[in-house]
């Protein structure tokens, strides 16, 4: 089976980006996709696309960019967990025979000039209707409340505390100050952390990822065409996905576990590692909750166990397992999935600066879609799959 290789990366600027569409940015990430790989846009015979919230249709980027006769083409949505599925469908299509260079790429610009980050998604009072309109009555009118729920039966089932949350923000804003494309760089502190505002509670301020414009794009191709390329291979060595299906549901275990738990084994297998393998982590981190019980659900720590786990310091610089090393979703940018697998290539390829980690033969990446609905797991490494 042929081996295949994320072989470019494209970041346009990120943050409080304006005056682009969502169309524009993704275009202009793709071309800063193949450029960076060293191939021409009419190179690629495959896009994939991820749109947010704003929107980014698939036929009509791949008009923007000039693409024709592509073999592939489709657009994808699992939130947070679609960048690991194009990632997974690219590769699997190119083992196939199926098209030789894909185009991965999510777009967004949710902010707006002279509106605060906290209006990005806000929904009017007229969309609620019906059993959402009870649903908003009570209180629950965005994704914060529903992952603060999730957050809180952690807390009441192990005896998580804020601060164990907390020391997962600290060592995220230490990562991300080694990051110059970081939104936010300044020095943080658990007192920082402890004293910013409440969202939901027990979520505060600083548990809660950022809100940011801009687009990401990846090229996947064969292995051996990526050796010939610009940049060092990043060898896609395994994936898997985990979709629970029990949302808010009555004896779920909601908050407690999620896809992670499927989709991370799943992809360590196939990859041929086991968790004591992994040298660096890039961990969806919509908030410090969903950092702590993906950790869990693949096994670095055992379950209840994740508070103490960051507490402990291992997931900052220095400690035994960096996590999020670019600053993450918390302190970095906001790009969905693309946020951690842009981070797994840049330290793959050993291009991480200050902030690279001590060891990269072994990087998993984790996304989260919905509220614990969708996970998608990724291996890569820079080395071919068997010759570490």
């Amino acid at each position: 089976m042929t081996g295949t290789a994320i072989a470019g990366l494209g970041m346009t600027e990120l943050g409080k980006v304006y005056g682009r569409s969502p169309r524009r940015l993704a275009a202009d990430a793709v071309r800063s996709a193949a450029a960076d790989a060293g191939l021409a846009v009419s190179d690629l015979d495959g896009l994939i696309v991820s749109s947010g919230m704003s929107g980014s249709p698939g036929i009509e980027l791949a008009a923007a960019l000039g693409l024709r006769d592509l073999r592939l083409l489709t657009h994808m949505s699992s939130y947070g967990a679609t960048a690991v599925a194009m990632v997974s469908y690219a590769a699997a299509t190119i083992q196939s025979g199926g098209a030789s260079a894909v185009a991965c790429v999510f777009a967004d610009a949710p902010l707006q000039p002279e509106r605060s980050s906290g209006a990005a998604y806000h929904r009017e009072a007229a969309e609620w209707h019906g059993l959402s309109g009870l649903q908003a009555a009570l209180g629950f009118r965005s994704v914060n409340v529903f992952y603060a729920l999730a957050a809180r039966r952690h807390m009441e089932r192990y005896g998580t505390t804020s601060e164990q949350l907390g020391a997962i923000a600290v060592a995220t804003r230490a990562w991300a100050r080694g990051n110059p494309r970081a939104q936010m760089r300044d020095p943080m502190s658990l007192r920082d952390h402890q004293e910013s505002r409440w969202v939901v509670e027990p979520l505060h301020l600083l548990d809660c990822c950022l809100v940011s414009n801009g687009g990401i794009a990846v090229i996947v191709t064969s292995a051996e065409r990526a050796r010939d390329l610009a940049q060092p291979p990043v060898h896609v060595w395994g994936w898997g996905q985990g979709h629970p299906g029990h949302r808010m549901e009555r004896g779920s275990d909601m908050g407690l576990t999620t896809g992670a738990a499927l989709s991370g084994p799943a992809a360590m297998k196939m990859a041929g590692v086991t968790t004591a393998e992994v040298d660096v982590c890039q961990i969806y981190d919509c908030y410090t909750y969903t950092v702590l019980v993906t950790l869990e659900d693949y096994g670095f720590c055992a379950r209840g166990e994740g508070g103490a786990f960051a507490a402990s310091g291992a997931l900052g610089p220095g400690g035994t397992l960096p996590v999020n090393t670019g600053g993450g979703q918390l302190s970095a940018y906001y790009m969905w999935g693309m946020t951690p697998l842009s981070e797994a290539v840049i330290q793959a390829r050993g291009q991480g600066g200050d902030r690279q980690a001590p060891r990269n033969d072994v990087v998993l990446v984790s996304g989260n879609g919905g509220i614990l609905d969708h996970h998608g797991t990724l291996v890569v490494s820079p080395h071919a799959k068997g010759r570490r």
